[in-house]
């Protein structure tokens, strides 16, 4: 009974404990972004520095501010010249680039699916012999790793769970791809969900 009730406590408020933890932590990271401009600024007009709450909101508001700008900047021509000198500016700078340069790739392909990319959801044996997880088709062509010619090679996305942005590529025999009936939309819920969140209404025959 002591075991029963102990499990029915710790699932019921799993939930509440992992939301607060993520709550927690963007709370905390928002609160040291802009801790040290909130505090020169009070210093400078004399003002005492804002509580944790105070920075927060502050914080946030400021977050939001920024989304609107880069968004107000791509809508129009000089924006979007301005964000094109930027990208310039940071492809220049060594190791950076790299990261940044991957990252607007892949943010891009989910969002707009140029030339096809993570539009098709599939189903891959991986990481090991009987174990499967689903994917995004990321390209249809690897005959530039050198494969042998006649066997075809699909470079397929594994997002992984909480953050589908940190998954692996991985290469894998068009023959042992089986593409589903989902929405790339799905396919990410059930991964950020750890496989807890399933497509509704389908059933693989």
């Amino acid at each position: 009974m002591f075991r029963k009730y102990l499990l029915a406590g710790f699932f019921t408020l799993l939930p509440s404990v992992v939301t607060f933890w993520i709550l927690r932590a963007i709370f905390n990271f928002l609160v040291g972004v802009f801790r040290g401009p909130a505090s020169v600024i009070a210093a400078m007009l004399h003002l005492p520095v804002p509580p944790a709450w105070g920075l927060a909101l502050i914080s946030a508001a400021a977050t939001i501010l920024l989304l609107l700008l880069a968004g107000a900047l791509v809508g129009n021509f000089v924006g979007r010249q301005i964000l094109t000198w930027l990208d310039e500016l940071v492809m220049y700078i060594p190791v950076v680039k790299g990261i940044y340069g991957a990252t607007k790739q892949l943010m891009s392909a989910i969002q707009n699916g140029q030339g096809g990319s993570f539009k098709e959801v599939v189903r891959v044996e991986w990481p090991r012999p009987g174990a499967f997880t689903l994917g995004f088709v990321a390209h249809r062509d690897c005959s530039w790793a050198g494969f042998d010619q006649g066997e075809e090679m699909v470079a397929v996305y594994v997002p992984t769970a909480p953050n589908p942005t940190s998954g692996y590529v991985i290469m894998v025999e068009a023959s042992k791809v089986t593409p589903l009936p989902i929405s790339p939309e799905q396919a990410l819920t059930w991964a950020i969900s750890g496989g807890v969140v399933t497509p509704a209404g389908v059933r693989i025959p």
